[in-house]
């Protein structure tokens, strides 16, 4: 099993690791990662992996059903043999840009408060599907309502809770439908704000800046209809 640190840190740029094995396809499997497997409409992370002998280029991040974090080179290379240490360096600016978005787009679902269908982060662009005849706020409002809200600079913080909590509690998370997999029985919850002026607690597994001020300024790029019964909204970041 990989040892999570991009969770645990995720704004750790690099680190030390070693190397537990190979896939037959060629990815690389390590004791630990900062790099985030793509997962939950995030993206796996990309960087370089270095060791004694050589460089390698990694494309993206996968994880395996069994809980192993895959690191996957981006064109077919020797790889480091078992057992040798490495050096983890994500692309950084790549991955904040995630993690902007990421956040900005739960400020998305503050804003609208509907069910969630759907959606995708990019590094600097992302949209989310939800479930709902017609935008009942205006292009201009909803930017004008996300900004107040990034500007606020609310702190965002996570905290686990127990699948048997949220059955009790179903109105714990506002998008269950998109929940990640939980681990042995609980549940990663993201919070945005705190105690009373907290504004959102809902499941995620993904990366997030430390607080909204980070995010900057948020722009609503377009609204479409995806169907009778779905409206998608595409924000970007202006940097």
């Amino acid at each position: 099993m990989t040892t999570l640190l991009y969770r645990r840190d995720p704004y750790l740029q690099e680190c030390e690791a070693r190397v537990l094995g190979h896939t037959p396809e060629g990815g690389i499997i390590a004791d630990r990662s900062i790099f985030y497997p793509q997962g939950g409409g995030q993206p796996g992370d990309s960087g370089l992996l270095l060791w004694e002998q050589g460089r390698i280029a990694i494309a993206t991040a996968l994880r395996q059903p069994g809980g192993e974090l895959v690191l996957v080179p981006s064109v077919p290379v020797s790889l480091p043999p078992k057992g040798a240490q490495i050096r983890q360096r994500l692309d950084w600016s790549r991955r904040h840009r995630h993690m902007r978005m990421h956040t900005a787009l739960h400020l998305l679902s503050v804003v609208i408060a509907r069910p969630v269908c759907g959606g995708q982060i990019g590094a600097g662009r992302g949209w989310l599907d939800f479930s709902m005849t017609a935008m009942a706020r205006p292009r201009v409002e909803l930017e004008k309502a996300l900004n107040s809200l990034a500007g606020q600079d609310l702190r965002v913080s996570e905290s686990w809770v127990s699948d048997e909590e949220l059955t009790r509690e179903p109105g714990l998370a506002t998008a269950l439908a998109s929940r990640p997999a939980t681990a042995q029985g609980r549940l990663r919850m993201i919070s945005i704000g705190e105690g009373e002026g907290r504004i959102d607690f809902q499941p995620c597994g993904g990366t997030h800046v430390a607080r909204t001020g980070e995010i900057g300024t948020i722009l609503v790029d377009r609204i479409e209809e995806k169907g009778r019964q779905s409206r998608r909204i595409s924000l970007r970041l202006d940097s």
